[in-house]
């Protein structure tokens, strides 16, 4: 089945992390497309409920978009470590949480650190970021696109450049992690940039 076409205009991104509105606006603005955060339009960020990426995705941007009144885009991605059975995975930024309501990113690295030592010296590194974007319409309609990156974790984090794990995961054959990449490079092979070719491909 045909996918909905989106046309250049405004575009709400529903999320309040200024990093993944950052990334997003980069992937999009070349496409005619005005980002506009969720945060700045004052919409609450609505409780992850569902035990997928794109069940979460979906229901993030079905929030924005019933909030606004626009089309929006919602994207749902984490960590995917196999010696932990695929955790955080969904769970991703619930291992930054602090009992005050923050994120704590490094916080979050060391927790998943400290998981793998327990597993022991030879413990598989392997790992891989996940994303799916969803995108929503005012009348309920919704298009879905995942794309994935493998790789492995490092430790210590390295690099000041990303944001979330990017310190602490290196992509494919690379020996920088992504948060000691340019962002230009990062958007170009990133979990994110290949939904995001999935998206343009259906939906521009």
């Amino acid at each position: 089945m045909t996918a909905r076409k989106l046309f250049p205009g405004p575009l709400v991104i529903a999320s309040h992390n200024a990093g993944k509105v950052r990334e997003i606006t980069a992937l999009l603005g070349p496409l005619g497309m005005e980002p506009i955060s969720a945060g700045s339009l004052g919409l609450e960020e609505p409780e992850e409920t569902e035990d997928s990426f794109v069940g979460n995705a979906t229901l993030k941007a079905l929030a924005s978009t019933r909030g606004s009144g626009m089309p929006a885009l919602a994207d749902d991605s984490g960590l995917e470590v196999e010696a932990l059975g695929g955790r955080p995975g969904v769970y991703t930024a619930n291992w930054a949480e602090k009992p005050d309501g923050t994120r704590d990113w490094g916080l979050a690295m060391e927790k998943v650190e400290a998981e793998l030592q327990k597993l022991g010296p030879g413990v598989s590194r392997r790992a891989a970021f996940v994303c799916t974007l969803a995108l929503a319409w005012p009348d309920g309609h919704v298009e879905c696109f995942s794309g994935r990156i493998e790789g492995h974790l490092t430790w210590p984090p390295r690099g000041k450049l990303g944001f979330g794990y990017d310190p602490v995961f290196v992509p494919g054959d690379s020996e920088l992690t992504f948060a000691e990449i340019e962002p230009s490079e990062k958007h170009a092979i990133s979990h994110r940039a290949r939904a995001f070719e999935k998206l343009v491909a259906a939906c521009f």
